[in-house]
């Protein structure tokens, strides 16, 4: 299984970073020959779904998520999603956390993943393709002004 962590530091407020790297359908601006779909609707909660479509044409696939908790960042405590992959290519779990601190907040996005299919000397590979493009989004949602976001 490949395993990363990316860590950010933002001058944002807690609720703010949380926003921002819980807009699920913001994430596929941001990553390659993706779209994001959210068939359960929103608001976020327990229980909603979204679904990565990834690739071109017959190459595509989906990546199904489903949120398994969700706690808001409220009253100086950390925030704390954690997602289940349940697609047939990918599978694995992610937890994105933002921790309110006297200079904004630390977001930390832990992500397990196997890919179907891909031998485990793979996962070193899957590991550093997943930090690069993940962090990317982490740094284009966090770095963007307020009032531009959204």
């Amino acid at each position: 299984m490949a395993v990363f962590r990316i860590e950010r530091f933002t001058p944002l407020p807690a609720a703010e970073s949380w926003r921002r790297v819980t807009d699920w359908e913001r994430h596929a601006a941001l990553v390659p020959l993706t779209s994001i779909t959210v068939p359960t609707g929103l608001p976020n909660r327990v229980g909603t779904v979204f679904v990565a479509r990834t690739g071109v044409g017959p190459l595509a696939f989906d990546d199904p998520m489903e949120v398994v908790r969700w706690s808001p960042p409220a009253g100086g405590r950390a925030g704390m999603c954690r997602l289940e992959k349940r697609g047939r290519v990918v599978l694995g779990r992610a937890s994105i956390d933002v921790y309110p601190n006297r200079a904004g907040s630390h977001v930390v996005w832990v992500e397990e993943m196997s890919v179907r299919l891909l031998p485990r000397w793979a996962d070193p590979v899957i590991a550093g393709a997943g930090r690069r493009v993940f962090g990317r989004v982490l740094d284009s949602v966090l770095d963007q002004p307020a009032g531009r976001y959204g």
